[in-house]
């Protein structure tokens, strides 16, 4: 495996609306290029018609056969703002119903606590250099095939609502992102509002349309929920 400085190297963050794709973390660079369609999603979206993601890497398009489950990291954030840290603590619980939702995989929660005991800090953004064997020890920990880096980049609890969120899925076994996504999801875009009204009708069917729709442009918890879905349904298909 590679060492952790290279590995911390290979995750740093990339450019707004690029993704590099890398085989091996700190190997080769986030350089490869995405050419034949093989960064194209296979499943039928519910977002089809709605705000559709596209700072994503995916690749392979679909999950092998021998990756079931996945160790999720604490969310994190790189900023000591305040702001950042109530939506960590809000939107933790979001992210992790909609990542059960996917079911693209086996999901296990890593604990804060036992990272902080093994590596000195309780979360991590994917961004730094990691520590010696910290894919082993996640591995050894809670027998995972892939490792969920989590980031909240933004967090506005007041309309109009934003949330940013950046995530990497890592193969532990190899050290390759599988998939990699890095968006901001800011209400006051009508697109991005009307996609959310369609996500939280759908969701609640018995809602009236506009109480539906209000809530969910009014709700930091409903709007970012709506927000990690469909980053989330982006990841690579089962």
């Amino acid at each position: 495996m590679n060492s952790s400085a290279d590995f911390g190297s290979g995750l740093r963050r990339l450019p707004c609306r690029i993704w590099y794709a890398g085989r091996l973390v700190g190997i080769l660079a986030l350089g490869g290029a995405l050419s034949g369609g093989q960064a194209a999603l296979l499943h039928t979206s519910i977002f089809q018609r709605d705000f559709k993601p596209d700072n994503v890497f995916v690749y392979p398009p679909k999950l092998s056969l021998d990756f079931q489950r996945v160790a999720v990291l604490p969310l994190a954030t790189m900023s000591p703002r305040s702001d950042l840290a109530d939506g960590c603590e809000a939107l933790a619980p979001v992210l992790w119903d909609q990542l059960v939702k996917t079911h693209r995989f086996e999901v296990v929660s890593v604990s804060a606590e036992k990272l902080r005991s093994r590596t000195g800090q309780a979360a991590w953004t994917g961004t730094e250099v990691l520590p010696p064997d910290f894919l082993a020890f996640l591995r050894r920990e809670y027998g995972c095939d892939g490792v969920l880096f989590a980031e909240l980049t933004a967090y506005n609890a007041y309309a109009p609502l934003a949330v940013g969120w950046r995530f990497k899925l890592v193969d532990a076994r190899t050290g390759q992102i599988i998939w990699a996504a890095d968006e901001l999801f800011d209400a006051a875009r009508p697109t991005i509002a009307r996609s959310a009204c369609h996500f939280e009708k759908r969701q609640a069917a018995d809602a009236l349309p506009a109480e539906s729709g209000w809530a969910v442009l009014n709700s930091p918890r409903r709007f970012g929920g709506y927000s990690a879905a469909a980053l989330l349904d982006t990841l690579p298909d089962r």
